[in-house]
C-alpha cells in the first residue's frame, strides 16, 4: 500500500523542495523471486533495471530510503563526457587504446543519456553547455594542451574561449578563460531520479522504498535480504555506491565516501539570472577543492564547493558556502542562499571507475568520483548488457587496477584528509 510522500522524505534541498510529492512505494515483505535484484534506486541501479526489463528480464529494485535518496537526487547536476578521472590517468592504467575505448564509451553514455530523456519524457530541465574555468595561469595551460588532445587522440572537439569571450556569457572576473564543451550539460537530478523510476516502472521494474539490504547471500543463485524479506534471483547488481556499507567489504575497502555540499540562493528573476550566466551553462573550476555553478528552473543560482572527508559536515558551511559564491559573484553581495545541503559521493584511490564482477552471477558499479550524473547511466547499460551475454564493454572497464585505501576503517579517513589538505594548498600556491 502507497502513502502520500512529503519533501520531508528527503533531505532537504531546493530539488526536493521543487519536484512535487509522489507516492511511496511498498516495502519488500516476505520472499520474491526475479531474474535480477537490484540493490539501489539510484542512476546506476535505475538505468540497469530500465534496460533489463526492455530486455525481458524480471527486475525486483530494493532501496533503503526513497528514489534519487542519495546523490543521484542531490548532486550538482552537471553531466560531464568522460569520468572522475582525466584521461591520462587512464592511458596510464590500461593503455592507449582502452583508454580511447573507454573515452568513447564516455561520449555513448552522454548520447543515452539526452535519448533516454527524451525516448521517455523524462522533465528533468536539461541544458546544453558546460565550461571549465582555470584561475591560475598553470590551470590555462593545461586546459589548452587537453584541447588539443581530446582533438588529437580522441577525436572530440572542445573549445577554448579567451577572457573576453567567457566574459560575454559569465559575469565573473574571476576566471582567464574556459574550455567549452558543448555536448556535456546540465539537469535537475532528482527529477531525472524520479522519472528514470517511473520508465522503469513502466517496463515492469517492481521497486520497494524503505528496504535497506542487510545482507548479500552469494552463490551461483544470489539473494538479497533485508529485515523483512528477501528477493531470490539468478543475478545481483550492487548499485549502492557511497552507502553500500558491509554488504561487500572487498568493494568498500577500494570506495571513500566524500562529502559535498551545494546551495541555492533565493529567486534571482529571470534578468538578474540571465546577467551571471547568459547562455544558461554549467560552469566548473579546475581546482582540486573546486566551485561549480549553474541556474535553476526558477531562476536561482545554484553553487557548490564544499567537501569534507569526514563524517561530518565542514564547521559554518552556510556562510563559507555564502563566500565562496560571493567571491565569485561580488555583485550578489545582497543575495543569501535559501537552501544548502549535501551529501555523499563514491571516490576511488585513482578517482578512475570501479564496475566488474563479484562472481559470475554478481555484478557491481561504483567510484564515479563527483563525475557520475552521465557515467552512472553507461554503468547500467554496460552490466545490463553484460548480464545479457554481452559483457565486451565491462571487461574494458575490468581492466582498471583499484588499489585499496590505506590505513583500514580506523586511519583511511585521517590520511585522506592529510592527502586533500596537501591538494589544496597546491591549489592557493600555483
Amino acid at each position: 500500500m502507497s502513502v502520500v510522500s512529503t519533501a520531508a522524505d528527503y533531505p532537504p534541498s531546493w530539488y526536493a523542495a521543487s519536484q512535487p510529492q509522489l507516492p511511496a512505494r511498498a516495502p519488500l515483505s516476505g520472499q520474491a523471486r526475479a531474474d535480477v535484484a537490484v540493490l539501489g534506486a539510484g542512476y546506476t541501479g535505475l538505468t540497469a533495471a530500465l534496460a533489463l526489463a526492455e530486455k525481458g528480464y524480471r527486475v525486483t529494485v530494493l532501496e533503503a530510503e526513497r528514489v534519487g535518496w542519495g546523490a543521484s537526487g542531490r548532486n550538482g547536476g552537471q553531466a560531464i563526457v568522460g569520468y572522475g578521472c582525466d584521461q591520462s590517468t587512464l592511458e596510464h592504467l590500461v593503455g592507449n587504446a582502452d583508454a580511447r575505448l573507454l573515452f568513447d564509451f564516455s561520449r555513448d553514455g552522454m548520447h543515452m543519456l539526452k535519448q533516454r530523456i527524451a525516448r521517455h519524457g523524462i522533465d528533468c530541465d536539461w541544458r546544453d553547455g558546460h565550461a571549465s574555468v582555470p584561475i591560475h595561469p598553470r590551470q590555462e595551460r593545461a586546459l589548452r594542451a587537453d584541447i588539443i588532445t581530446m582533438a588529437q587522440r580522441y577525436d572530440y572537439p572542445l573549445e577554448w574561449w579567451d577572457r573576453s569571450r567567457l566574459r560575454q556569457q559569465l559575469a565573473s572576473d574571476r576566471y582567464l578563460g574556459a574550455m567549452y564543451d558543448p555536448a556535456s550539460g546540465h539537469l535537475h537530478p532528482l527529477a531525472y531520479a524520479q522519472g528514470l523510476a517511473k520508465a522503469a516502472e513502466a517496463a515492469g521494474v517492481v521497486i520497494h522504498e524503505h528496504s535497506p539490504v542487510v545482507r548479500l547471500e552469494r552463490g551461483p543463485k544470489p539473494a538479497l535480504l533485508t529485515a523483512h524479506g528477501r528477493v531470490d534471483a539468478d543475478f545481483v547488481v550492487l548499485a549502492g555506491n557511497a552507502w553500500l556499507q558491509d554488504i561487500a567489504p572487498e568493494l568498500e575497502t577500494r570506495m571513500m565516501p566524500v562529502g559535498t555540499y551545494i546551495g541555492a540562493t533565493q529567486r534571482l528573476g529571470a534578468e538578474r539570472a540571465k546577467a551571471l550566466i547568459g547562455n544558461d551553462m554549467a560552469v566548473a573550476d579546475v581546482n582540486w577543492a573546486l566551485d561549480y555553478f549553474r541556474l535553476s528552473r526558477d531562476h536561482r543560482l545554484l553553487f557548490g564547493g564544499q567537501a569534507s572527508y569526514s563524517a561530518l559536515p565542514p564547521p559554518r558551511l552556510h556562510a563559507s558556502m555564502t563566500q565562496r559564491m560571493r567571491r565569485v559573484f561580488p555583485q550578489l553581495a545582497d543575495v543569501e542562499l535559501e537552501y544548502v545541503w549535501g551529501g555523499y559521493i563514491d571516490i576511488t584511490r585513482n578517482r578512475a571507475p570501479h564496475w566488474g564482477r563479484l562472481s559470475p552471477s554478481i555484478y557491481f558499479a561504483q567510484g564515479f568520483s563527483g563525475h557520475g550524473v552521465a557515467s552512472t547511466g553507461l554503468a547500467g547499460e554496460v552490466i545490463a548488457a553484460a548480464i545479457a551475454g554481452q559483457s565486451a564493454r565491462l571487461d574494458v572497464f575490468g581492466k582498471i587496477p583499484h588499489g585499496v585505501f590505506p590505513g583500514g576503517r580506523a586511519l583511511r579517513m585521517p590520511l585522506l584528509v592529510a592527502a586533500m589538505s596537501w591538494y589544496k594548498l597546491r591549489d592557493l600556491l600555483w
